[in-house]
């Protein structure tokens, strides 16, 4: 039975971003959840969450926050799952701040980090992290990236006959 992923948003205002993680599972056909717990606000809320994340069925936990970015890292350091961070853009630093709260991990409590705002990554890097002990989802990943491949080349066939006179 495949594993869920967990994503964990530090709060509501990062549902926009959140939703392409949420979409992408879907698609891939992933079972996931969705919570809304801050580091600095609800913090034992979300140790709690992810202390029991891998007895619940979790395989990956995503977190998504900006500003000061302490979600992913005060998720890290309470599970050995695997743990993906988004940083999400600020009305600050353009998510500057968030990447690099989000990026520099002590040594010992790991945190994967995609872009800023990169929820579409986050979750196909959980998808790629479930793929290693699920074939069919590997399958459902090679698939997608084929897809991903032929509609680039569709796009460069309409602009090479737009632009590219001979």
């Amino acid at each position: 039975m495949l594993k869920k992923v967990g994503i964990l948003m530090g709060s509501d205002s990062d549902l926009p971003i959140v939703k392409k993680a949420t979409d992408m599972l879907s698609l891939l056909e992933i079972p996931f959840e969705v919570h809304v717990y801050s580091a600095h606000r609800t913090p034992l809320e979300a140790a709690e969450f992810t202390k029991n994340a891998k007895k619940n069925g979790f395989g990956v936990l995503i977190a998504a926050a900006g500003m000061a970015a302490h979600l992913a890292g005060a998720v890290a350091a309470n599970t050995t799952l695997p743990v993906i961070g988004i940083p999400c853009k600020g009305p600050v630093l353009d998510g500057m701040d968030a990447l690099l709260a989000t990026v520099q991990m002590p040594t010992g409590i790991p945190v994967a980090t995609v872009a800023i705002n990169g929820a579409a990554n986050a979750a196909l890097l959980a998808a790629e992290i479930l793929a290693l002990s699920d074939d069919t989802l590997s399958e459902k990943l090679i698939a997608k990236r084929e897809s991903d491949r032929l509609a680039v080349l569709a796009k460069d066939e309409a602009v090479a006959k737009e632009f590219n006179q001979q």
